[in-house]
Formats: structure tokens, C-alpha cells, sequence
């Protein structure tokens, strides 16, 4: 069906009181993710009764759009017979990942009543619950044109009318050599501007840009956006073509992807649902084990500090400066950690070049550490303390953001050469990490600058307490 943008949602009255005949005809200029809004925005019993008066092929592209948590609690309600008519209308891909969510019990009757309709559904379903949820073979659809390359652009054409209705991706045709293999592909673009007489094969492109069915979601969509596609091949090891991902399944990967990574950047362990739709119970069970995490590693700091106790004691001007320190190294350590994530997310910068961010990391350290340390040398100049007192405020500053720079960029790489997700080294972890390594760098500047004057308060490691 095709459907284009409207201005508003249709209204309740009109999804419930209309027989499916006029709904068909008077939804055909509104598009699904409207009628979406209406079924997220009312009961449960109102949406199923939304999903089950739409006639299939409209409920399947609305049902689509919905969150999973929504799918799996209507899909209980909608009943059998509705809902495998629904099921068998969702493109490919979706309908495995629907199938995946309902339980044991109803997906067995929903695979029972597809296989007495069209036992060729089922077959797709099969073919694609093979691959991880998360590679190339689980985001493709196999709904896609193929054709042969001996046929002309009438015929492409001509097939394209004919399955347009039926396909997902029609962005272009996929052109199979005799054996079955992958041949090239023909986009819309290319088919529209060629004479109807000429031939598939003198025209088409040769060079398919493809992946493999077991490749990353995640190197999916960097490889769709370098190459600036809309549709892309999954070719199998001996050159076959699986099926497609579309664009539009890759933006869902990034969004999720970018989600996850934003999220464990906070120190917040994933999210399923959104906020909303996530139980109180969940949200604490997913932030009090990183919260108890970083607070344990701020005891460190008290710690450290404790172990600095003398040195403190003997100069309080030790401490008046201690946050202004230690927060210069955390932030600039959160600015080379995010840069990182982000270059290691998107492909920009690989673990092996640790030693290329190494010098830079030191570089922009060195700069940005003077930078700053003529502020704090200026300040300690304005409060009237010592040249000596001054020299250790823009010492300590200098290797304060050089160390967090080194520790911001390095951890990350580090996570992602032993094949951890980078993000989990969030900014709350390396501003823990650089807090205490902060605090012993400048107080052990102290002991050696301010040696006489810190002579008497005897320094020494004092217990925890």
C-alpha cells in the first residue's frame, strides 16, 4: 500500500466504528505511523481493538512501528487468527523479530497457522532465525526482486510493477547469473534512464558492494554510509544472495547502538524499553550495581587522601587547591575519552593506533596542561603564596591533564583490544581513575617542592579508618 505523510492522526471513532473496506479506503493517504501514535496513546483494550478492525496488510505496517514491550502484551489480546493474517503481511525481517518475542506456546500456534497458509513464509522465517540477531544475516529481509540478466529493461520494468506491492526494497534489482550467483545490480535510477530494448546485463552495475551474513551490525552500517546506500546485498561464501538490508533497518541499529553507548557512558547498564516504559524495579537494578561500583572507587580518593594526611596538616593551602586540580584532570580525561568512544564507534580510530593517540594524547596534553597552568599560577600569584607554592600549582596542573589525556584515550583502546565494549570505560570510571592518581600526583610534588615547609608535620601512609 502505498501511503504518504498526513497532516493529523486519524481519530479513535474512525479506527473502531468503520468496517475494515472503509477504513482501506479512507487510511490510504494517512501514514501508519500515525495510526501508530493513536494505538501507543490509549489502552491496551482500545489498541487491540485499533490492530484487530485494520484490515492486515495496514495493522502489519502499524504493528511494526510499535515498541516490542507494546507487540508482546497486544499480541495476547489481538487472538490467533487475526494476528497470524497480521504476521504473515510484516516484511520478513520484522516478522522474525516479532516471532522471537511472543511465547513458547503462541509462536508455535502463529508457525502452525503461517505453515497451513503459505508454507513459503515459514520457510523465510526459518532461514532467517539462523543468523545472530546482531550480524548482517539478521537485519536482511528477503524481501527483494531478483532477476536475470538476459532480460531487457522492459522486462526489469515490468517485473517491477508486478512485485512492488510484495518487496520491501525497491530501490534496486538484483541480477542473478545462470548458477545462482550474484551478478551485479541494476538501481532504479539506472533502469528508468535506459532504453526498454536494451539489455539488463549492458547496463548494470558489476561491482556489488555486499557483506557477508555473519558480519557486525555495527560494520553493516558503517559500510551502508560509506558507500552512500539505501539497499545492500548479504552475499553467502559461495556468492549467493541471501537478502537485503535497508537503510531503514541500519538507521534502527544506529539508534540503538548510539542508545546503548550513551547509556553505559553514564555508567548505566542498557535500557530494553525507553524510560517510560521501563519499570522503577528495572531502573534501579540497572544503575545501583555501577552506582555501588563508582562509589567504591571514591573511596579511593579518601583513601589516598587519608594516606596524605601529614602533608595536609602541615599546609592547609594544600587542600584549597586540591578540587580546582583534580577536576582539571577529570575533565580533560572525559574529553579524550569521548573522542576516543566516539572515533572507535564509528571507525575512525582502531586499536592499533594506540601509538599514533599516544603522541598526540601527550601533545595535546603538554599544550593544554600549560594553558592551564598559567591560569592556576596566576591565581596562586593573586592569593599572595610563594613562587615555590606557585611552581607546584602549574607543575601538578601540567601533569594532571597530561595524565588524564594518556588515561581518557588509552582505556578505551585498551577495552577494545581485549574485545570489551569501549564505552563501558564511561566518564564516571576515568574520573575516578584520574581523581586518585591526581591526588598522589600533586601531594608527592608537595614533598619534594615543599619539603622544609611540611618538615614539621612528619609524613607518613595513615591508616584507613
Amino acid at each position: 500500500m502505498s501511503v504518504e505523510q498526513s497532516s493529523s492522526p486519524p481519530s479513535l471513532d474512525l479506527l473502531l466504528d468503520k468496517d475494515p473496506e472503509t477504513i482501506r479506503n479512507q487510511l490510504n493517504d494517512v501514514h501508519p505511523e500515525d495510526i501508530a501514535d493513536v494505538v501507543r496513546n490509549v489502552s491496551l483494550e482500545e489498541a487491540a481493538g485499533v490492530i484487530g478492525r485494520l484490515p492486515p496488510e495496514i495493522a502489519a505496517q502499524v504493528f511494526e512501528r510499535l515498541e516490542q514491550d507494546r507487540q508482546e502484551i497486544l499480541a495476547s489480546r489481538i487472538g490467533i487468527e487475526p494476528l497470524a493474517q497480521l504476521t504473515m503481511e510484516m516484511s520478513a525481517d520484522e516478522r522474525v523479530d516479532f516471532l522471537s518475542l511472543v511465547p513458547d506456546a503462541m509462536g508455535r500456534s502463529l508457525r502452525r497457522r503461517i505453515e497451513e497458509e503459505d508454507p513459503e513464509v515459514l520457510e523465510e522465517v526459518e532461514a532467517l532465525t539462523r543468523w545472530p540477531e546482531t550480524s548482517a544475516g539478521g537485519l536482511m529481509t528477503t524481501d527483494y526482486i531478483s532477476i536475470s540478466a538476459r532480460l531487457t529493461i522492459r522486462d526489469a520494468i515490468d517485473a517491477l510493477r508486478r512485485r512492488a506491492e510484495e518487496v520491501e526494497a525497491i530501490d534496486a534489482l538484483f541480477v542473478k547469473a545462470p548458477d545462482q550467483t550474484l551478478a551485479g545490480v541494476l538501481s532504479l535510477r539506472r533502469m528508468l534512464l535506459s532504453e526498454p530494448g536494451e539489455t539488463i546485463d549492458s547496463v548494470m552495475n558489476h561491482n556489488v558492494i555486499s557483506v557477508p551474513p555473519l558480519l557486525d551490525q555495527e560494520e553493516v552500517a558503517r559500510k551502508l554510509a560509506k558507500y552512500d546506500l539505501n539497499v545492500m546485498p548479504v552475499v553467502s561464501d559461495r556468492g549467493r544472495i541471501l537478502g537485503v538490508i535497508t537503510a531503514d533497518d541500519v538507521l534502527d541499529v544506529l539508534t540503538a547502538e548510539q542508545t546503548e553507548d550513551v547509556q553505559k557512558m553514564g555508567a548505566i547498564e542498557p535500557l530494553r524499553d525507553d524510560y517510560f516504559s521501563t519499570s522503577f524495579r528495572v531502573l534501579l537494578r540497572k544503575r545501583a550495581p555501577w552506582l555501588c561500583v563508582l562509589f567504591v572507587g571514591g573511596l579511593l580518593t579518601t583513601h589516598t587522601l587519608q594516606a596524605y594526611e601529614g602533608a595536609l596538616s602541615a599546609m592547609t593551602q594544600l587542600s584549597f587547591y586540591l578540587p580546582l586540580l583534580i577536576s582539571a584532570g577529570g575533565n580533560s580525561g572525559a574529553q579524550s575519552s569521548t573522542l576516543m568512544i566516539r572515533g572507535l564507534a564509528v571507525g575512525n580510530v582502531k586499536s592499533g593506533d594506540w601509538g599514533r593517540v599516544l603522541t598526540r594524547e601527550l601533545l595535546q596534553g603538554i599544550v593544554l596542561g600549560v594553558l592551564l597552568a598559567a591560569v592556576g599560577v596566576a591565581r596562586a600569584f593573586a592569593e599572595g603564596d610563594s613562587p615555590r607554592f606557585a611552581l607546584l600549582i602549574g607543575l601538578t596542573i601540567v601533569c594532571i591533564v597530561v595524565m588524564g589525556c594518556v588515561a581518557g584515550a588509552m582505556t578505551p583502546l585498551a577495552l577494545h583490544r581485549a574485545k570489551f565494549d569501549p564505552a563501558t570505560s564511561s566518564t564516571p570510571f576515568i574520573s575516578t581513575m584520574v581523581d586518585v592518581l591526581g591526588i598522589v600526583i600533586y601531594l608527592t610534588l608537595a614533598q619534594s617542592l615543599l619539603g622544609a615547609a611540611l618538615h614539621a608535620a612528619p609524613l607518613h601512609i595513615a591508616p584507613a579508618r
